[in-house]
């Protein structure tokens, strides 16, 4: 993390309805100050995952050089976001034995590489591998088992998995626009980094990120991400369907639903007209006229389905157990009225909407919930600098070898 050394890190959300680039200045403290940030149109995603390689490499181009103009700084590595790719989350116990002596940092790391040891997928790449939770001799909760005793140490990993073809697409991407990955994070767990305080995600929350092209879930519990997934469901498919519903250009679907649009009827709906032009029809023909219930009519079923999905995840996943009674939505879909309400009947849970916290610099145009995943991707570089986030990088896929222990142990000891 050579740049990190330097105080500057910088941030990419690559989404199917924006790409953000955001670059920082990082303090002793670990506090975050943007000093550089631009938004450009996406182009060459859908779905959270590449199908244009030219388009999103342009795309990502345009948004990282106004950046990097506005910061005054260049950049060479990069935190990005992953929302697509099919997310697949699940928990792996591990158990090594410590015969007695002191726990120490090797020990943990024992465990870490028995965990890569066991076979991978071919068709999932490794994205994240988080400890959440730690037991000594069955005695579960243990936050930080290091100088503990005991015979048998159980580590709890977080594996998060993604389909190969769209990491590597992104990756390439990326590279193309002659950057380093310093690492890729998925959305939600980035979100979360954003936008939870300690106390939520210590008792247990779900945080629901919905984008453009898809809405990503993860569900935190003391102090850990235990759950991730990702349905190829977003605000882009909501306008698709005022679009065809009302047959009109995509561009005015967009903005009637930015104006008008709710998830939620109210007893005005049937009073209010809106003007619908209608495709192919010239500008200077007499706009069609409907009811703002008829887009309120197209909209509800859209927003209901991908609340019942997110509830469906989690009980298949048995994550709704641990998530508890809040829920937090994030994300530039979670801004169309009445989704908040929608969503906590759906789901029965307490909601609110999660913006960026703990980060400074950011103009209000740039704080709201659309750009939690790329001031997520900050927060996550700074604490894996820091050592809080003990994460494995996509590419670790072999055990430690022996003198990178031994030159632990030297750390360690002196």
């Amino acid at each position: 993390m050579a740049k990190l050394r330097t105080g500057i890190i910088a941030a990419l959300d690559v989404g199917s309805a924006k790409i953000c680039c955001l670059i920082a200045h990082m303090n002793a403290e670990g506090g975050i100050r943007v000093i550089g940030v631009a938004q450009q149109a996406s182009a060459g995603v859908r779905n959270g995952s590449v199908i244009d390689m030219e388009a999103t490499q342009n795309a990502i181009l345009t948004a990282i050089s106004a950046a990097e103009e506005l910061a005054g700084e260049r950049i060479d590595r990069i935190f990005v976001n992953l929302s697509g790719g099919a997310i697949y989350s699940h928990i792996q116990e591990i158990e090594v034995s410590i015969a007695g002596h002191p726990i120490a940092a090797t020990d943990i790391q024992r465990a870490r590489e028995r965990n890569f040891q066991i076979e991978q997928p071919e068709d999932r790449d490794l994205i994240h591998c988080l400890p959440v939770g730690y037991s000594i001799d069955g005695n579960r909760g243990i936050r930080d088992p290091r100088g503990m005793f005991g015979e048998q140490l159980g580590v709890s990993f977080h594996r998060i998995n993604a389909a190969p073809g769209p990491v590597r697409n992104l990756k390439n991407c990326v590279a193309r626009c002659h950057l380093d990955i310093e690492e890729v994070v998925v959305s939600p767990y980035a979100s979360g980094l954003s936008c939870l305080v300690e106390d939520e995600k210590d008792l247990g929350v779900t945080l629901v990120d919905m984008g453009g092209g898809t809405t990503t879930i993860a569900v935190f519990y003391d102090g850990q991400v235990v759950f991730a997934d990702s349905i190829p469901v977003g605000g882009g498919h909501v306008t698709n369907d005022v679009a065809r519903g009302l047959s009109t250009p995509v561009v005015h679907a967009e903005r009637m639903k930015i104006l008008y649009g709710s998830a939620v009827p109210s007893q005005s709906d049937d009073n209010e007209i809106i003007d619908v032009p209608l495709v192919g029809e010239d500008d200077h023909n007499q706009p069609n006229h409907v009811p703002r219930s008829i887009l309120t009519g197209i909209i509800r079923p859209r927003i209901e389905e991908t609340f019942e999905l997110v509830r469906e995840r989690m009980e298949i996943s048995s994550a709704d157990r641990v998530s508890g009674r809040r829920l937090v939505l994030t994300g530039g879909a979670s801004q169309l009225h009445g989704v908040p309400e929608l969503a906590g009947m759906v789901l029965e849970k307490q909601v609110r909407i999660g913006r960026p916290l703990r980060i400074s610099g950011l103009a209000e145009a740039t704080s709201g919930p659309a750009f939690s995943t790329c001031a997520g991707l900050l927060r996550y570089g700074v604490e894996k600098y820091a050592g809080t986030i003990e994460d494995a990088p996509a590419n670790e896929n072999a055990p430690v070898s022996r003198i990178a222990r031994i030159g632990q142990w030297l750390k360690e000891s002196f």
